[in-house]
């Protein structure tokens, strides 16, 4: 009986083995967590708004009505090239971790390889995460997201004088040799370069934020002041679009700096609530330092130190407390404020909507702050304990990537005005740049 019992037990593990099997690859494949899938989306679609519409708004009310058209159609049209570029091979290098081993500094320390160019081997079934905790189609379009809004910031510095045909080249250039690299250097992990540091960058100080600051500094120093700069009145013609942009960049950056959480956890709610009091407190901050300054605070200023102190956080919002939030937005308010106005009027650049004021400024204090306020014994949560040595970190940070994007900034921009051109002539500046660029007005009255 016993016999008979082993051969018919025998006779059905052929039928039962491939379930067996099924269950064994199920156990084996992670599990997608369906609420950070979710946050992720929403997160990705609000860095996305940050640009369109947020900062073409923002931006395009600052500029003289004769070039909101201009302002408006770089910020779309650089987003429809950062995502083609994405697909292409931006993805790959700045993400790509094929080379890399932790503590070793070779060429993949500073730049991806191509295994992922054209999104290769990424399917519906591809995950990411620590846990896999969300489709890696879903993190590729999340990044792409900063990769957009990065070079749309430095539109901000050129507003009103740059043609059409050199942005897009520089911008391409610029995407491809500058951001790419620097986002691989400090967030793919460990081999990075900057990763390797322990560069504390939650966000995108370093990697958005003073890169795009720097290169609007060069930017502007390279084309030179705009006709008329700084004796003929330049105000911008519309507040109210500027508002609204602001406005949209506040809300959208929720995605930004709790959505780098890449998950919907603690460090995303403590993300999205510091975001809140830093740029609330750097609001403030502006328009009370505006206010004694200069015997009235403006709609503008209100806008800008909202910026400021959204700049300021991002490197910081994984890391730092409330307290530590408080102090990083105020600082933020009243630092950017004095360079945005005082500094660029001693100096006598024409930074036209205040790039580097706001976002080279504000990242670079943000970053060096976040090695003081991660500190727990400051009421930070990161794992700093010797706060100077983790500050020299943050400024070797800050001082590599304002290095490398100011050179290599200012050798794609030379390259191209020696080739191309940088600025429209003298006739199309004074018409506008939505008739001279576009052939269109942005108001038919």
């Amino acid at each position: 009986m016993t016999l008979r019992k082993f051969a018919g037990l025998g006779a059905l593990l052929p039928l039962v083995m491939p379930g067996l099997a099924m269950a064994a690859d199920e156990a084996a494949a992670p599990v997608l967590n369906s609420g950070d899938t979710a946050w992720m989306l929403t997160s990705t679609a609000l860095v996305l708004f940050m640009t369109i519409p947020g900062l073409a708004l923002f931006y395009g009310g600052m500029v003289r009505s004769k070039n909101i058209l201009s302002v408006m159609m770089q910020c779309f049209a650089i987003t429809g090239l950062v995502t083609v570029l994405w697909f292409i091979y931006g993805y790959s290098i700045a993400f790509d971790t094929s080379g890399m081993e932790a503590g070793v500094v070779n060429l993949n320390s500073f730049v991806g390889g191509l295994s992922k160019a054209f999104l290769a081997g990424i399917t519906p079934a591809s995950v990411t995460g620590p846990a896999a905790l969300f489709p890696e189609a879903v993190f590729v379009t999340f990044q792409m997201t900063f990769a957009i809004i990065t070079p749309a910031l430095i539109v901000g510095a050129f507003a009103e004088r740059m043609k059409f045909s050199a942005m897009l080249i520089f911008m391409g250039i610029w995407f491809t040799v500058v951001y790419a690299p620097i986002a691989h250097m400090v967030w793919s992990g460990p081999g990075s370069l900057m990763g390797d540091w322990g560069v504390l960058d939650f966000a995108g100080g370093t990697v958005v934020h003073i890169n795009a600051g720097i290169a609007g500094l060069v930017c502007c120093l390279v084309l030179g002041k705009r006709k008329g700069f700084p004796t003929t009145p330049m105000a911008p013609h519309n507040l109210g679009y500027t508002l609204m942009g602001a406005a949209m960049l506040w809300i959208g950056w929720f995605g930004f700096n709790a959505g780098s959480a890449a998950a919907a956890n603690g460090t995303a709610g403590m993300a999205m609530l510091v975001t809140q009091i830093a740029t609330a407190a750097a609001a403030l901050g502006w328009m009370f330092a505006e206010w004694l300054t200069h015997g009235k605070p403006s709609a503008l200023g209100i806008a800008s130190g909202v910026v400021a102190g959204l700049v300021a956080i991002t490197p910081a919002a994984g890391t730092v407390g409330p307290m530590g939030a408080l102090v990083i937005g105020l600082a933020a308010g009243v630092v950017c404020f004095f360079c945005a106005t005082s500094l660029k009027r001693k100096l006598g650049y024409d930074d036209s909507l205040d790039a580097f004021g706001v976002h080279g400024i504000g990242g670079i204090l943000g970053a060096i702050l976040t090695g003081v306020f991660a500190a727990p014994a400051l009421g930070g949560f990161g794992t700093v304990t010797d706060v100077a040595a983790q500050v020299w970190v943050q400024a070797k940070g800050v001082g590599l990537t304002v290095i490398y994007t100011a050179v290599a900034t200012f050798i794609i921009l030379k390259v191209l005005d020696a080739i191309i051109g940088l600025r429209v002539t003298e006739e199309e500046e004074a018409v506008g740049l939505d008739l001279a660029q576009h052939n269109e007005r942005g108001y038919n009255l």
